[in-house]
């Protein structure tokens, strides 16, 4: 029997910004943003199933009045881009150019490691426009700013979407919120790097890509996170565990209380790579790892999507 989850909330962050929340929050539950001003609307992100990206069409259309101008990926994992044919051909997609290739690479890859998600009838509809370092938004009087970190986060093709008149700042899924980070394809130092520099930007509001609205503090909270896996990460170098093991050892602590615990496995294939003097971003074996994912977890991995 299909569990139940929570409807998803709206929250007006700021005037005329909104945050589209998806609880839980766990795997494929991602948040969108919604930015309206009188000469239109831009959208943060989809959803991950027909169903859940026709839903959130209608209250963009609610609040927005109308399908929004401009839709913005923050990266290109497909709980944030799946829902993109629901908005096209009406809104024009952008994204950093990366995150194109990358979207076309995996196609519907997600679907096969969560076969019981009902995915709905999914069309692939990739960015139709993109950017390389920083492209500014004019909604009106109202300015947007989509900026590609400078280095790998999340991902390698990651945007932040900032709203500078506002405050707010979407991260898309380089910060979680009460949820465990996850940076298997992107970098945990990297990812260190883009928080310090994310704190420049001043925020006061931040939507993060998965969990609760937050203020700045979310921050240090991912920050924390990170250096306490890059921390394990060493000692298990060390010691000449493998990453599952020195996963399955290492005490969670308060970290525990963060949504999909079992992300430390691939978190911490991430960070030997780099004690190892692997590059940031470079590709792993996505696949074996993500079973070694199951096998922390103990079973199939929780999806409510």
């Amino acid at each position: 029997m299909r569990q139940t989850v929570a409807e998803p909330e709206v929250h007006e962050v700021a005037d005329g910004v909104f945050a589209y929340v998806q609880p839980d929050g766990g795997w494929c539950l991602n948040n969108a943003g919604l930015v309206v001003s009188e000469s239109g609307a831009l959208l943060v992100d989809t959803a991950a199933t027909e169903a859940r990206a026709r839903r959130l069409k209608d209250t963009v259309s609610r609040i927005g009045g109308g399908p929004p101008r401009l839709v913005v990926n923050t990266h290109h994992h497909s709980d944030h881009t799946f829902g993109n044919f629901v908005f096209a051909p009406d809104s024009l997609i952008l994204a950093q150019e990366r995150c194109r290739e990358e979207m076309s690479a995996s196609g519907f890859g997600l679907c096969g490691l969560f076969p019981g998600v009902e995915w709905g009838d999914l069309a692939l509809a990739l960015p139709e426009a993109t950017y390389q370092d920083r492209l500014t938004v004019h909604l009106g009087e109202l300015r947007v700013e989509l900026i590609h970190p400078p280095v790998p986060a999340h991902t390698t093709n990651d945007t932040v979407v900032w709203v500078p008149e506002r405050g707010v700042l979407f991260t898309g899924d380089v910060v979680m919120s009460g949820v465990t980070p996850f940076c298997l394809m992107g970098s945990i130092d990297g990812s260190l790097r883009a928080l310090e520099w994310l704190r420049t930007l001043g925020a006061t509001v931040v939507v993060a890509g998965h969990g609760r609205v937050a203020g700045p503090e979310v921050l240090d909270e991912a920050e924390a996170y990170l250096r306490w896996v890059r921390k394990v990460a060493a000692e298990g170098v060390r010691a000449g565990l493998p990453p599952l093991l020195a996963a399955k050892e290492a005490d969670l602590g308060g970290f525990g209380a963060l949504r999909d615990s079992e992300r430390l496995t691939a978190n911490l294939h991430r960070a030997y790579a780099e004690q190892l003097g692997g590059a940031p971003g470079v590709p792993l074996d996505v696949l074996d790892i993500f079973q070694e994912m199951v096998a922390f977890h103990g079973g199939p991995l929780t999806c409510h999507a």
